[in-house]
């Protein structure tokens, strides 16, 4: 998935689609994720999509000492400029009042 698709996916859903809602989200974590998010009324129902920005893991360092009882860290090195791309459905479950992901081998 590449940030153009998803805004070709995204303009269809609002030209053709009942729109609900629709957002960001950013996470300092993970080096900065970013979530962009739109919800919709579809032909299944409720339905979310999530496109998920996160950046590249360039390193991964394991901070320990061998001492007994000491305790390990993991320290994560991510890239400024490259990221990697991921699209989420979720179908809303109304009978457990939540979102649940949609398996991505359903649409194959």
């Amino acid at each position: 998935m590449t940030p153009e698709r998803w805004q070709t996916i995204k303009g269809h859903i609002k030209d053709n689609l009942t729109l609900l809602d629709e957002g960001q989200d950013f996470y300092e974590d993970e080096g900065g994720v970013e979530i962009e998010f739109i919800e919709f009324e579809g032909p299944m129902g409720k339905m979310r999509l999530e496109f998920v920005a996160k950046p590249v893991v360039l390193d991964k360092k394991t901070i320990y000492s061998r001492r007994i009882g000491s305790e390990t860290a993991v320290e994560y090195v991510y890239s400024e400029d490259e990221k990697t791309y991921k699209l989420l459905a979720y179908k809303w479950d109304s009978s457990n009042e939540k979102w649940t992901e949609i398996d991505a081998s359903a649409f194959a």
